[in-house]
């Protein structure tokens, strides 16, 4: 017996709801990019490990791609009609993560983004474990999100007791 997923044949209206999937996490995004570093930012003590700002794009664009394709594998089982809890955590995982940036870097609120960015960090953990019984490769591709989620906690952690 193969463990291999058995997967629906992809239509148009299945291609349209992944151009969807990936308007609304990099929707996510964007609006995060209303709040960028600045010189606030700038002049905070970091450390060592902190990467270089250049890491930032490339690392979110990949897993804001991997997320809508997580998602939308999972809408593929059944539709929000037979799949709307899972979703329905992923959408509030998805609000949790366009929160954090506002607060950091808007606010400058590095305490308050820790409290907020363990909560994403629960969220993530919970869309995972609710995605992998619909689909197994959706729950992978949370995998590195969730790794990535559990650095930035560490970093905003850090940067929050180096600078208060």
């Amino acid at each position: 017996m193969s463990t291999a997923e058995v997967v629906p044949e992809v239509t148009g209206r299945q291609i349209l709801a992944l151009a969807g999937w990936l308007l609304l996490c990099f929707g996510a995004a964007a609006f995060g990019g209303l709040f960028m570093p600045g010189d606030w930012y700038g002049s905070l003590k970091k450390p060592a490990w902190n990467p270089p700002g250049w890491v930032f794009g490339p690392v979110w664009t990949a897993l804001y791609t991997m997320m809508a394709v997580a998602a939308w594998l999972v809408w593929r089982r059944g539709g929000f009609a037979e799949q709307r809890r899972p979703l329905a955590v992923f959408l509030g995982q998805l609000a949790l993560n366009a929160a954090w940036t506002p607060l950091f870097f808007g606010l400058r609120r590095p305490g308050l983004a820790f409290a907020e960015i363990v909560l994403l960090w629960l969220a993530v953990g919970a869309t995972l474990v609710m995605f992998r019984p619909v689909s197994r490769v959706a729950a992978w591709l949370l995998a590195p999100y969730l790794a990535w989620v559990s650095f930035a906690a560490a970093l905003n952690f850090t940067l929050w007791r180096m600078n208060s």
